[in-house]
């Protein structure tokens, strides 16, 4: 059948068009009955607002007299990126979760703390908070994604940047090395303390002599320690080659320089962990590429996956 002339259409979205008009890729006939096919009726339109999706007809909770949009929905590209992100972020609360239980066993194991040391102190109350924050934001991201969830994807996407901005400054404290001060007061510290100065071949921050401004150490300390310096600063820390001299270190604060110098590394580690992170730069760069990699693309797939949600959210 031959399509009715085209009326020309009222003003959109407010009114239906006039009966017998165009639309939608079909013919407009009554209210009641809404479109008719463009296949059984050869209408073609010619207006490019015919083909949006625009349609005629009584819905729930919507006035039958009034034009509606069809409502946009997720393409299967936004719901691959959707999945992707909850996936993503299971993986990182599962290691959140790992970090948390180390800290808290760590914490556990050694409870109470010697010496009545306080619990702010303890190098493992470290590993208790990154776990509870990269916990807590990976839940967030994933409930964000899995729920459809604009607040928590915010949240999220927030969070991100508060890490990123901890970890340089976490960073920037590493390379400060301990203070010799509270080295003997904790094992764990104590230990990172030995680890490094026996990997660098150092004592101290700046000199063997920083050692004097710790209790345990100085020369007025009442213990067999007083006016000495820990194993890990003496140029061979082994008796005989094999057994373990823990006592190599005793006395050298009474020595001079020349005689301090020959059993023990009379060089701080301050400038000792400069030339090293100087010489493993590539690797350390390698390693902050591929975190800030991991964490750009948690944050991109979280804002696609925002931006989906707000655009179906805009038009409910």
């Amino acid at each position: 059948p031959t399509p009715l002339p085209r009326d020309p259409l009222p003003v959109y979205p407010t009114s239906p068009p006039p009966l017998g008009s165009c639309i939608a890729g079909g013919l407009y006939r009554d209210g009641s009955r809404g479109l008719l096919g463009s296949e059984s009726l050869g209408c073609s339109p010619a207006d490019p607002r015919d083909v949006q999706g625009w349609v005629w007809g009584p819905r729930d909770s919507q006035d039958p007299g009034v034009w509606y949009p069809d409502p946009p929905k997720l393409s299967p590209f936004s719901h691959c990126v959707r999945y992707l992100a909850f996936l993503w972020n299971l993986l990182f609360l599962l290691l959140g979760l790992l970090t948390l239980a180390v800290g808290v066993w760590g914490l556990l194991a050694k409870s109470p703390l010697p010496g009545g040391v306080p619990l702010s102190s303890d190098p493992m109350l470290l590993f208790v908070l990154a776990g509870l924050g990269a916990s807590a934001v990976s839940l967030a991201g994933c409930l964000g994604a899995f729920r459809a969830s604009p607040c928590l994807l915010r949240f999220f996407l927030g969070a991100v940047l508060a890490f990123g901005g901890l970890e340089v400054l976490g960073g920037l404290l590493l390379l400060a090395p301990a203070a010799a001060g509270a080295a003997a007061e904790d094992p764990d510290l104590q230990f990172l303390v030995d680890e490094v100065q026996r990997s660098l071949q150092c004592c101290g921050l700046e000199s063997y002599r920083d050692w004097e401004s710790n209790p345990y150490f100085n020369c007025s300390a009442p213990g067999v320690q007083a006016c000495g310096v820990p194993a890990s600063c003496c140029q061979d820390p082994l008796q005989n080659g094999s057994v373990p001299n823990i006592q190599c270190g005793f006395g050298v604060l009474g020595l001079g320089p020349g005689a301090a110098g020959a059993v023990v590394h009379a060089g701080g580690c301050g400038a000792a962990l400069g030339a090293w992170l100087r010489g493993q730069a590539g690797t350390i760069a390698t390693g902050a590429a591929v975190l800030l990699l991991l964490e750009a693309v948690g944050a991109l797939m979280a804002l696609r996956v925002l931006g989906d949600i707000t655009a179906v959210r805009v038009w409910e």
